[in-house]
C-alpha cells in the first residue's frame, strides 16, 4: 500500500473524519499522541479500524498509530509505533499528504520525505502540552517507558 498520510492527533478526530466522509481509498490514516505517554495510556483503536470498515474501505485504506489495537482489527493497522509522536518519534514529524509506503511483506514501513525535510521538522517540533494535568495518568505519562520497551514506568 502507498498513499497520501491523514494525519490525526488524536482518535477522535480521525473518527470525525472518517464519519465526515473525508477519508477516500488509498489513504493511509496516521493516529498520533495515543501512545502509553500521550494517550496517555497506549488506547485502543477499535473505533477507526471499525469506522473504516463500516464505510466500506477497509481494504483500501491503511491505518498507522502509536496507540494499539486488539484482535479485533480489521484491514492494514499498524500499531505501538515506537517511539511515539509524544517522545518526538518519527510519526510526530508526518504531515497531511506525506507519501507513506507500507510493505507487509518485507516488513517495512517507509516515510517518503527527503531526510534534510524530516531535519527541520524534528527541529521545529516541541513536546506537546500533557492531555492529562493531575493525578495518576499524569504521573504515568511522565514515568512510562517506550511500548517497544512494554510500556512499563522507568526504572
Amino acid at each position: 500500500h502507498e498513499g497520501p498520510a491523514r494525519v490525526f492527533d488524536s482518535e477522535e478526530e480521525s473518527v470525525g473524519a472518517i464519519l465526515a466522509g473525508k477519508i477516500v481509498a488509498g489513504d493511509v490514516i496516521v493516529i498520533r499522541y495515543e501512545g502509553p505517554a500521550g494517550g496517555p495510556g497506549m488506547r485502543e483503536m477499535l473505533t477507526p479500524t471499525s469506522a473504516i470498515a463500516g464505510i466500506g474501505l477497509d481494504k483500501e485504506v491503511a491505518l498507522i498509530t502509536d496507540g494499539r489495537f486488539s484482535g479485533a482489527t480489521r484491514g492494514a493497522s499498524i500499531g505501538h509505533v515506537s517511539p511515539e509522536a509524544a517522545a518526538g518519534g518519527l510519526i510526530a514529524l508526518v504531515e497531511e499528504g506525506d507519501l507513506i509506503r507500507i510493505n507487509i511483506p518485507a516488513c517495512r514501513l517507509d516515510l517518503m520525505v527527503d531526510a534534510e525535510i524530516l531535519e527541520k521538522r524534528q527541529a521545529r517540533w516541541k513536546v506537546p502540552e500533557p492531555k492529562i494535568k493531575s493525578g495518576y495518568m499524569q504521573r504515568y505519562a511522565k514515568m512510562v517507558q517506550s511500548a517497544s520497551s512494554g510500556a512499563i514506568f522507568k526504572k
